[in-house]
């Protein structure tokens, strides 16, 4: 599956790869944006100017506005398919709120947690199954009301089949819930081949923690039940703050949590300098450096190109050794973990093949 596949022809108007390096002038050595990414340089004099002034609540209105637009352009889907909230967990609960009751929910095995425990917790009979990676399209059946996964594997990197698991979902009637944290901002990454995805924006992204995106198909929407509507999910928000007869917007906003506002204030340079870039240029710098890393660790290429690369540390011995060599990278699942972004160049791969003695 090519990266281009998951995604729409890019807009004319994009800058360029250069450009958006530019906007980390220091991240030598930080081999974890699979874990947090850097701040931009946008983000960081966005934030100074918001803390050196007074509130406005009209600009932060519209860096929430135009932070969606950006998501929306990123994932390719329009702004009002996109709902905002603060963490992928408390959006999948709203998923999971409306699974039917003893329905089969299929997640692959070593998920991440956030996108696994709220349909654990909801209750009302439902069932979760775990399965591989590699055989989750083939362990779809004809009962499966939903398939959960990520596009990219948070513990090993691992990127999903998304051909497969969309084509086995489409013939078993399954709905298909995408968690594309761990790719969104390196990997072209395409919103409209499923009915939900969710995307945490503090990591590939590079915004402040608690910037959050769903975006739902239109009629998987009308399925849903707003169960965490507040003032911010009203067709006007600002004639919602009172009582419980306001109308809900009449698109995916109606599943938005009231914004962090100072979090959107930081997220919005972020999210345009990467909306504005061709993700595929991203891909192929990102994975090109991954690919060298692991042929210096002698480490076998994975089917699907991936950004991340980890391999067996069960003592975390290697990634002691990383971080003595002042290198940021984490440890995940027994296994060390590097990730390559586009703030990385060969000179990364060199300070960590050194400090692991290649």
């Amino acid at each position: 599956m090519s990266p281009t596949s998951l995604a729409a022809r890019p807009p004319a108007d994009l800058g360029s790869l250069e450009a958006l390096r530019a906007q980390f002038p220091d991240a030598a050595g930080y081999l974890a944006a699979c874990t947090v990414g850097l701040p931009t340089s946008g983000t960081r004099a966005a934030v100074a100017a918001d803390l050196a002034g007074r509130p406005d609540v009209a600009e932060y209105s519209r860096a929430v506005e135009a932070s969606r637009a950006h998501f929306a352009r990123l994932v390719g889907v329009t702004p009002d398919r996109v709902a905002i909230g603060a963490q992928t967990s408390v959006q999948v609960a709203l998923l999971a709120a409306s699974v039917p009751e003893g329905a089969d929910v299929l997640v692959p095995e070593h998920e991440f947690s956030s996108l696994v425990l709220p349909f654990v917790h909801a209750g009302r009979g439902i069932r979760v199954r775990t399965a591989p990676l590699a055989r989750l399209a083939d362990e779809i059946r004809p009962g499966t009301a939903l398939v959960a996964f990520s596009l990219v594997q948070s513990a090993s990197g691992e990127v999903a089949d998304l051909d497969a698991i969309v084509a086995a979902a489409s013939r078993r009637g399954a709905r298909t819930v995408c968690d594309a944290t761990q790719a969104v901002g390196w990997l072209p990454v395409s919103a409209a081949r499923v009915d939900a995805l969710l995307c945490h924006a503090y990591k590939w992204l590079c915004c402040p923690r608690g910037v959050a995106f769903l975006t739902v198909r239109t009629e998987y929407a009308r399925v849903l039940v707003p169960v965490q509507a507040g003032w911010y999910a009203g067709e006007d928000p600002w004639t919602s703050c009172y009582g419980g007869d306001a109308d809900l917007a009449g698109c995916a906003r109606r599943f938005d949590v009231s914004p962090a506002w100072q979090a959107f204030v930081g997220a919005e340079p972020a999210l345009a300098a990467f909306a504005t870039t061709d993700i595929a240029q991203v891909h192929a710098w990102t994975t090109r450096l991954a690919a060298a890393f692991r042929k210096r660790l002698d480490l076998p290429e994975p089917e699907r190109p991936s950004a991340i690369v980890t391999w067996p540390d069960a003592d975390g011995c290697d990634l002691a050794r990383l971080t003595a060599a002042g290198i940021t990278a984490s440890g995940r699942n027994g296994s060390a973990r590097v990730a390559f972004h586009v703030f990385n160049d060969a000179g990364d791969i060199d300070r960590a093949a050194v400090a692991l003695g290649r």
